[in-house]
C-alpha cells in the first residue's frame, strides 16, 4: 500500500496535537478522484483548523488545507483522467473533508476545476481561496454597477491574502484604490500592487456615534467585518456598495439603517465556499487572464514545505502574515 505524508490534527479529550504523519490511501475518504497534490496555501481557516478551539474541524483526526493544486492520479469520473492538472478550493475541502495538506487527496469530482490555460499549478495556489474570494468580490461589485469612473474603492485588511489580491485586481481593472492597513511598513508593498493611497486602519475605525459621515469611497472590499465594517458603511458614497468577505475583526455587526435608506448603499455578502460552479469557472478563467497579477511573485511572502506548517500556521492568526504563503508538497515540475 502506497505511503505518503500529511499534516494531521487530532483532539482526544483535552489533548490537541498537530504533526506530520505517514498515511496510506486507505486513510483517505472514498471519493471519485485521487489527486497527487503538488501545492497548497495557507488561509485564515487553515490557521483556525490548527488550533484546539478554532471551531472549524468537527471530527478528528483530520487533514486541513482548504486549497490544493495537483495532478490527477486516478479517476472514476469521465470528466477527469490520469495526468490532468487540476485545482480545488471551497466546498468541504479542509473543513469537513480531508484537505490539501497531504501529498495525496481524494475528493468529489464536482469540486474540481481543470487548471485554466495561463496558470501554472504554483500560480493557482498563489491565488487560492484568498485570490478567488477577492475576485468574487470584484465581480459582485461590477454586477452592482460599480465602475472605475465612479470614484475610489477602499480595501480593508489590505496586506492579507484577500486584501492583497483585491488591490491587485481592482488596480488592473482601472480603479483608484485606497488600501487600509494596520502595518505602517506596508505602504511600499501595497503601492507596488497598485494602491494609489495607503491609510492607517484607524482612519476608518473611528469611535464617532454619527450614523452618517463624510462620503469618501464609492465602494469597498472588506475582509475585517465587525466594528471596522460598521464604521466604513457610514462613509460609502450614495449608491455605492460594500463586499463583505471576512471576519478577522469580529462577527458582530452593530450598524444603523441610515446608510442603506438615506444613501442607498448595498451590503454584498461574499461566499467563496459554495459559489456555483459556473461562476467559479468564470472567475478562474479571468484570474488566468485579465485578472492575473502582472507579477504573481510579488504577492508571495514565502514558500514552505509540509514540515514547516506547524510553525507557520499561527502567523495567520496573529497578524504576522503579508500576502500569500505557499505550501510546496511536491512541486510536480509545474
Amino acid at each position: 500500500m502506497k505511503k505518503f505524508h500529511a499534516f494531521v490534527v487530532n483532539k482526544q479529550d483535552q489533548l490537541f496535537t498537530q504533526k506530520i504523519q505517514e498515511l496510506t490511501l486507505d486513510d483517505l475518504p472514498e471519493e471519485d478522484v485521487l489527486i497527487h497534490v503538488c501545492y497548497s496555501s495557507i488561509n485564515y481557516k487553515d490557521g483556525l483548523a490548527a488550533t484546539p478551539d478554532g471551531r472549524i474541524v468537527n471530527a478528528y483526526p483530520f487533514v486541513p488545507g482548504i486549497d490544493l493544486a495537483g495532478i490527477v492520479a486516478s479517476s472514476k469520473d469521465a470528466r477527469f483522467k490520469e495526468g490532468d492538472p487540476v485545482i480545488a478550493t471551497g466546498y468541504g475541502l479542509g473543513v469537513s473533508h480531508y484537505g490539501g495538506y497531504s501529498e495525496f487527496a481524494r475528493i468529489p469530482a464536482d469540486w474540481i476545476i481543470p487548471l485554466p490555460k495561463g496558470l501554472s499549478l504554483r500560480e493557482s495556489m498563489i491565488i487560492g481561496t484568498a485570490g478567488f474570494t477577492a475576485a468574487l468580490s470584484v465581480l459582485r461589485l461590477e454586477e452592482n454597477h460599480v465602475a472605475p469612473d465612479h470614484g475610489p474603492v477602499l480595501v480593508t485588511g489590505a496586506t492579507g491574502g484577500v486584501g492583497s489580491f483585491a488591490v491587485s485586481i481592482l488596480s488592473a481593472c482601472g480603479y483608484t484604490v485606497t488600501a487600509s492597513t494596520g502595518k505602517s511598513s506596508a505602504s511600499v508593498y501595497l503601492k507596488t500592487l497598485g494602491a494609489q493611497t495607503v491609510i492607517d486602519r484607524n482612519e476608518i475605525n473611528d469611535v464617532s456615534s454619527k450614523p452618517l459621515q463624510k462620503q469618501q469611497w464609492t465602494a469597498a472590499i472588506d475582509s475585517a467585518g465587525g466594528e471596522p465594517l460598521a464604521a466604513l458603511l457610514r462613509k460609502i458614497r450614495y449608491g455605492g456598495a460594500v463586499a463583505a468577505c471576512g471576519l478577522t475583526a469580529g462577527t458582530r455587526l452593530t450598524a444603523t439603517i441610515f446608510p442603506f435608506i438615506l444613501r442607498g448603499i448595498s451590503l454584498l455578502g461574499i461566499d467563496s465556499v459554495y459559489c456555483p460552479m459556473s461562476t467559479r469557472i468564470k472567475i478562474w478563467e479571468r484570474l488566468a487572464q485579465s485578472w492575473k497579477p502582472a507579477n504573481p511573485e510579488a504577492l508571495v511572502q514565502k514558500e514552505i514545505t509540509l514540515d514547516q506548517l506547524p510553525d507557520t500556521l499561527p502567523t495567520l492568526l496573529n497578524g504576522q502574515a503579508r500576502g500569500r504563503i505557499i505550501v510546496n508538497l511536491d512541486g510536480c515540475n509545474n
